[in-house]
């Protein structure tokens, strides 16, 4: 039976996907801003602008989508919950990325061969300049979120629309060049450097989303934690380590983190003050580390739970 707490938090209006309903909206704007600065200049850089601006809209929909999915409670197909879902984002919008690199590339390259003058400069200039602010702003509150709710779909998107206002304000400069210079081939050439930074992006947010799917251990920042809290529990008596960790593994799965270990102890404590123990611990660990989840198995000292496998910690904290 769901108590009222839970029922309350159910209810409670989830932060990251009233940001990611703010960036599809943001999306659509910018869409309508960038293709209407490609339409008057005929430039193909702003052309690299708006289909990067669709890319933002679909990424923003994927994500809000596995946002919603990530935050299902368990259920008996999913244990440990959907968390992971996020990964799933992100690497969809590295993908969704790369292939806008490639059409920009294509594009720009036929303009390379055939140089147009571009019209209507400032005045694409300008819408240019208030879509990327839009991004900005945005951006800078998603990657604060990102941080605080230690999600990777939303911090993907952010990244995403920092490359769009860094791609906006290339393809700026680029055009104010061609202005002064009045040398059309600077345009597509703009352009193709536009869509070789994208790919980089792209190919990082792919490769961050395939580590997380491979069970990724924890930050080295949070493994500290983990260990700091630790050694304020084990004890030492006469020389001797009365109460010991090791064994001890970690992995992350979207804003969860995990981690299990064994806790040795003298074998003559009766389960009732280990299990006390251990409960205590379970809850500084957690308390130390937000979203962190912890597993400890109750050994006497001196017993080992299971056959050591390569990667395991064995050192004695």
């Amino acid at each position: 039976m769901k108590t009222s707490s839970t029922l309350a938090n159910q209810n409670k209006p989830n932060p990251l996907k009233r940001l990611l309903w703010l960036s599809v909206v943001v999306a659509v704007v910018t869409i309508v801003m960038k293709t209407m600065a490609w339409y008057v200049t005929d430039s193909v850089g702003l052309l690299s602008d708006a289909m990067e601006s669709f890319v933002n809209l679909a990424s923003a929909m994927f994500a809000l989508l596995m946002v919603t999915v990530a935050e299902q409670p368990a259920d008996e197909e999913h244990p440990y919950g959907h968390h992971k879902a996020e990964y799933f984002s992100s690497g969809f919008e590295g993908v969704l990325i790369v292939g806008a690199a490639m059409g920009i590339i294509w594009a720009a390259v036929s303009r390379f061969m055939s140089p147009k003058p571009v019209e209507a400069l400032f005045l694409g200039i300008g819408l240019s300049i208030v879509s990327s602010a839009m991004n900005g702003v945005l951006a800078w509150s998603m990657f604060k979120a990102a941080k605080s709710h230690r999600s990777i779909a939303l911090e993907a998107d952010a990244k995403h629309l920092v490359v769009d206002v860094w791609t906006s304000a290339g393809v700026v400069i680029g055009l104010l060049a061609v202005a002064v210079t009045g040398w059309y081939w600077l345009d597509p050439c703009i352009a193709i450097l536009v869509a070789i930074n994208i790919l980089r992006e792209g190919a990082h947010l792919i490769w961050v989303s395939s580590q997380g799917l491979m069970d990724e251990a924890v930050e080295p920042e949070v493994r500290a934690q983990i260990e700091s809290v630790l050694k304020e529990f084990a004890h030492h008596h006469e020389g001797r380590m009365i109460l010991d960790f090791d064994h001890i593994t970690t992995r992350r799965a979207g804003q969860r983190r995990f981690v299990d270990l064994h806790m040795h102890m003298p074998a003559h404590w009766s389960l009732g003050r280990a299990a006390a123990l251990r409960t205590n611990v379970e809850q500084a660990l957690m308390a130390a580390v937000p979203g962190l989840r912890a597993s400890i198995q109750l050994l006497p000292s001196g017993v080992e739970g299971h056959i050591d496998w390569p990667g395991d910690q064995h050192q004695h904290l």
